[in-house]
């Protein structure tokens, strides 16, 4: 079970929003009795990626010998959150 701000590992993909099993989200609501809960996903500046109600079977927690990789996500090309581009 998880509580709220804790950090939860996306146990499949879920395409449709650029999400791969092995992510790293934070709990940001429990559901009742935790059989669901609402994760966010970041990329690593805090852009937000995705927001999901997701059952309580689709994450799981950290274990102590995992290691954090990161990887390129697509943001939508609107999305105001993006860092701004200098020119060099």
């Amino acid at each position: 079970m998880f509580q709220e701000h804790e950090l939860a590992v996306l146990v499949h993909d879920l395409p449709e929003d650029g999400l791969a099993a092995g992510d790293v989200g934070t709990v940001v609501g429990v559901y009742s009795d935790h059989l669901a809960y609402e994760a966010e996903f970041m990329t690593t500046n805090g852009t937000t990626v995705a927001v999901k109600t997701l059952e309580a079977d689709s994450i799981r927690p950290r274990s102590a010998s995992e290691i954090t990789h990161v990887r390129e996500v697509a943001l939508p090309p609107d999305d105001d959150r993006r860092p701004p581009v200098t020119a060099q």
